[in-house]
């Protein structure tokens, strides 16, 4: 009986472990702490805690976990694959140093800078004078980014002086000693590329996504964790993705084998296609969310065997489909991501529509319904054309009358793309 543990509570791990389950070795999937929306699709989730890497190790150990698939960031950062790797446990990850990658934008960038990838012109800074000093260098608007990790929402743009000083003089009268990125404004269309990275650099590189980051339609309002994504994306060519992976992805990981600490497990290149080339405006060490619900089911192939192909350095043999447009809606709390309500219904998996699917994240039991428990509570996914795709779920979602929220223009970039070149 083969048993796979996943760490992570949200939509993207409760797409991973239905595609492990898609595999004929795969017997039993546990999830940690997982949520309780997880249980219809037979996965058991385990309580402990996304910190309580102990009890992580002793439950793997317990259950004779074949393999550990991480989904989420803080267990990574913390140095969850060191922990099992010295228990003798097979996990799927990149260890604590490596994990810096997304754990501080400042050693990132320090990559990227040794590795002579494109990115935004910065500056990093630690303190009010600093950065007053540092503001001068870069025109506006400007990008502030948070160094550590901030759940999808420490980046804000700055317009103009005034805001910036605002916003400078409220952070370190708070946190005096907090390590700040002030970046240049980069303008082009956004993607995002997943890559599986196992031993020896062997890689396996999924179709591109496109992230919805900004929580109303037309992108306007504060950044989210994420709030909707589609994949493929069309109006990103083929030869801009070859020059992404030979240019940025493939040196990247050969700074970091050169430096004696070699990347293993997802990196999340996060791209943007400026007027000069594609850029990076973050890492990443781990699938997206909600991007992973819509590279995951393109996947035709045992998804446990590539990842074992992979940490055993031999390179998969796998097939993506290349027909359909996957489309991911998140439906989120109305207030969400400043103010976070719980206590709404939840559509459920039986009241979908055959052709929609739907990945829980933040909900819990009352009865037999579901209620939501925080800001993003699940994802409404359909697979077809896009416009039949946006059709499908808009109209299941607007005549559900829910009280939770959602934008209603993912991947319209894309739909208008297929128009203009029909």
């Amino acid at each position: 009986m083969t048993k796979v543990l996943i760490i992570g509570a949200g939509a993207r791990e409760h797409i991973l472990a239905k595609t492990f389950f898609k595999s004929p070795q795969v017997d039993q999937v546990f999830v940690t702490p997982g949520n309780e929306g997880m249980i219809e699709e037979r996965i058991k989730i385990v309580p402990i805690n996304i910190d309580d890497l102990k009890g992580m190790v002793d439950f793997a150990k317990k259950e004779n976990i074949d393999l550990t698939f991480v989904g989420s960031e803080e267990p990574l950062v913390l140095g969850i694959v060191d922990e099992f790797k010295k228990a003798g446990l097979k996990i799927f990850g990149p260890n604590k140093t490596a994990a810096q990658l997304e754990g501080s934008k400042s050693f990132a960038k320090s990559i990227l800078k040794e590795a002579n990838v494109p990115t935004a012109a910065f500056s990093i800074v630690r303190s009010l004078s600093e950065a007053r000093r540092a503001l001068v260098k870069h025109d506006f608007p400007v990008v502030f980014k948070l160094d550590g990790l901030a759940a999808g929402k420490g980046v804000s743009v700055i317009s103009s002086c005034k805001q910036a000083e605002d916003y400078i003089v409220n952070l370190y009268k708070n946190n005096s000693n907090t390590k700040l990125l002030i970046e240049e404004f980069m303008q082009g269309p956004e993607f995002s590329l997943f890559s599986l990275v196992g031993k020896n650099n062997t890689v396996v590189h999924t179709p591109i996504a496109q992230d919805h980051k900004r929580r109303f339609d037309g992108d306007k309002g504060p950044n989210t964790g994420g709030i909707g994504a589609y994949s493929p994306v069309a109006q990103i060519s083929f030869a801009i993705i070859e020059k992404v992976i030979k240019s940025i992805v493939e040196p990247v990981l050969k700074v970091m084998q050169d430096k004696g600490n070699p990347f293993t497990g997802v990196l999340y290149t996060g791209l943007m296609l400026t007027k000069s080339g594609p850029k990076v405006i973050e890492f990443n060490v781990r699938f997206g969310d909600p991007e992973a619900q819509v590279v995951l089911p393109q996947l035709k192939g045992d998804f446990y065997q590539m990842i074992i192909d992979l940490m055993d350095g031999r390179k998969p043999l796998i097939e993506w489909q290349k027909k359909e447009i996957y489309l991911a809606v998140v439906i989120a709390a109305p207030g969400y991501p400043d103010n976070v309500d719980k206590g709404f219904s939840v559509p459920l998996l039986d009241d979908l529509p055959s052709d929609l699917q739907i990945d829980y994240a933040a909900v819990k039991k009352d009865g037999h319904n579901l209620i939501s428990s925080g800001g993003r509570v699940a994802d409404c996914r359909s697979c077809k054309k896009i416009q039949l795709a946006q059709k499908d779920v808009y109209s299941y979602l607007d005549r559900s009358n829910l009280q939770l929220a959602y934008r209603h223009d993912i991947a319209n970039q894309l739909a208008k793309f297929e128009r203009d070149n029909q």
